[in-house]
């Protein structure tokens, strides 16, 4: 036996964790949490958003509460794969929602590689359907966690984010003068 080549004894195993819910639900603070805890394991860390979410910063990634960490903006899914090198160990995904289907197959490849794979996204639209690479990535997923905003409405869990705004684009980008998240009744009420 090998011993001195510890990827035969232990080879890496990767693994995919999604992190959804709707707006102003904590989706993107769980990711930098997770993120910020394999750092302080040493582990080599890289981590995507869409080009198109500039809303707190070009680069970083930033929740809602402006906790930060630096990112790589990139048009399409596929390029995340070029950013990844072999001595990579995490790699954390945000606004997974905005890039498309083909995230399935990246995300899969990069766990087949060994890669821990941490996703945050919207699990649905403002029109309360599932939202773009979401479903199959839970799908996928080995871990999956769902986290609730608080509804604006009543206080109950809200797993809706009602658009407020005038604007029926599926992708808009906003805060919380554009949308609010609202419960299962409080969504009902105002959409029919």
């Amino acid at each position: 036996m090998n011993t001195e080549n510890p990827e035969i004894l232990a080879p890496r195993r990767g693994w995919i964790e999604v992190v959804c819910g709707s707006m102003f639900s904590g989706k993107t603070e769980e990711l930098i949490r997770r993120i910020n805890r394999a750092r302080i394991a040493k582990q080599n860390v890289e981590i995507f958003k869409p080009a198109i979410d500039t809303r707190y910063a070009e680069e970083d990634v930033v929740s809602h509460d402006e906790r930060a960490v630096k990112s790589t903006p990139v048009d399409a899914a596929e390029s995340i794969l070029l950013f990844v090198g072999d001595d990579t160990n995490v790699v954390g995904i945000d606004e997974a929602q905005f890039f498309g289907e083909k995230l399935v197959d990246v995300c899969t490849t990069l766990a087949n590689r060994g890669i821990r794979v941490i996703i945050a996204g919207l699990d649905m639209d403002y029109l309360g359907q599932p939202f773009g690479p979401m479903p199959k990535l839970m799908a996928i997923a080995e871990y999956v966690t769902k986290v609730h905003a608080i509804c604006m409405q009543c206080g109950n869990p809200a797993l809706f984010s009602h658009r407020t705004a005038n604007n029926d684009k599926l992708v808009m980008l906003g805060e919380t003068e554009s949308y609010q998240p609202l419960c299962r009744v409080c969504y009902n009420q105002v959409t029919k």
